[in-house]
């Protein structure tokens, strides 16, 4: 026998990046822009909900965003032959419905009556933190101590924002906006953790196809007892936050949480309040405070620090 005979191939094995592992600077850099493109869908979400909300009522609205995604969703999964999750996930994707594709935009939308879309953007700049807490009690990750010291800045600079915007006085809509936070940061943390084992635009099609027969019986009962007034505004925005907000934008979302971890990415939404008062400038000409580029600055400074501490150590 000659030696090269008993020599052995190597190959390489590609590894799903976990969170709290190392994972290479490519997929890193790539779950960051997936993370950051989520994020500038999102920031438009509040916006368009103000604009669909001059031609349907806030049931109505909710209903017919979850309806549109979901036969988006499910012709896709049609398309694709997917196969139906093992009963493993099935809770998990509950939990996305209820607060992802239901509990956060009923929330927001019962709260956009009442206030205005630059203070529930600062209200649901919480949502960082919030989900940080939710995936380490969920999925036992342990980010370092200078991660939640970033956050935590980040958090209380949104959170000074918001109270020297409202004059010191909690909005009628603060309420719902702190449930959205709540349940939102549920979905975002079991999303993240399915996006590793399904591809995050199946989590998210099957999470819309799970509410598809509640969304049936609630739009029925809405449209009937809401009026509805047709306008482009109104047809644009309900557009946007259905195929954008909960379909495209939850599936790059999710991709990228699963690339650089749920705590890392949701930290990259401390800038949504920023984009989302931006927006509302721009396209509702709504008014924004003065110390709003103070706190933007802050703000960007926190996103750099808290990502920073979590990148993944050999």
């Amino acid at each position: 026998m000659r030696a090269e005979d008993s020599a052995t191939s190597t190959t390489t094995i590609a590894v799903a990046p976990v969170e709290g592992r190392p994972v290479t600077s490519a997929p890193a850099r790539r779950g960051t822009l997936l993370a950051l493109l989520g994020v500038v869908t999102f920031s438009l979400t509040f916006p368009s909900t103000v604009w669909g909300l001059e031609s349907f009522g806030p049931w109505s609205l909710v209903a017919l965003r979850s309806l549109l995604a979901a036969a988006l969703a499910g012709a896709l999964l049609l398309v694709g032959r997917v196969r139906v999750p093992g009963r493993e996930h099935w809770a998990g994707i509950a939990v996305v419905a209820g607060g992802v594709v239901v509990g956060f935009p009923l929330l927001t939308t019962l709260a956009l009556r009442t206030s205005t879309t630059s203070h529930a953007a600062v209200v649901v700049g919480l949502l960082p933190l919030t989900t940080a807490v939710f995936s380490s009690l969920r999925t036992g990750t342990r980010p370092p101590r200078s991660f939640w010291a970033a956050a935590v800045a980040g958090a209380a600079v949104v959170a000074v924002f918001t109270v020297a915007q409202s004059g010191g006085a909690l909005s009628a809509g603060d309420l719902h906006l702190l449930g959205a936070l709540l349940v939102c940061a549920a979905g975002y943390t079991e999303g993240g953790r399915l996006a590793k084992a399904m591809p995050g635009w199946q989590v998210t099609g099957w999470a819309l196809v799970l509410t598809l027969p509640l969304n049936l019986a609630w739009a029925a009962v809405a449209l009937a007892h809401e009026p509805v007034r047709p306008s482009v505004h109104g047809v644009v925005g309900l557009v946007w936050v259905a195929a954008v907000s909960t379909f495209l934008g939850l599936y790059v979302w999710y991709r990228g949480m699963a690339e650089i971890g749920v705590a890392r990415a949701s930290q990259l939404q401390l800038a949504q309040p920023l984009l989302t008062l931006f927006w509302s400038f721009f396209l509702l000409g709504e008014e924004v405070a003065a110390a709003a580029p103070v706190a933007a600055v802050a703000v960007l400074v926190c996103i750099a620090l808290t990502q920073r501490a979590a990148r993944p150590r050999s």
